[in-house]
């Protein structure tokens, strides 16, 4: 899976970061000066993730990946995001979605 959280990176510039959400590994090429914000990114989702499956016992995954994504986006328009930074942030939250959803189901 390749990301690219700065689009005036050139392909070049970009590092390769290992990050782990929801016990899965991702591998995402970024900018280095976007790496300290990826992983705590990461840190926070894993975070959130326990704090709901400590709330909703039971559940898959998928269901927790997609409680984080709810209260992430409510907690970043409640903060005056803009709406192109939401509409970027939805794209790379699809694409995540559709990344683990393929993991999930094997294909």
């Amino acid at each position: 899976m390749s990301s690219e959280l700065n689009n005036e990176s050139t392909p070049n510039e970009m590092i390769p970061v290992n990050i782990t959400i929801a016990d899965r590994n991702y591998r995402v090429r970024i900018a280095p000066k976007d790496e300290e914000a990826v992983r705590k990114t990461a840190a926070l989702i894993n975070q959130k993730m326990v704090e709901f499956k400590n709330l909703y016992a039971g559940k898959d995954s998928q269901d927790y990946i997609s409680m984080v994504l709810l209260w992430f986006t409510t907690e970043q328009q409640s903060n005056g995001q803009n709406l192109y930074e939401l509409e970027s942030l939805q794209n790379q939250i699809d694409s995540l979605s559709a990344s683990i959803e393929k993991v999930v189901s094997g294909t």
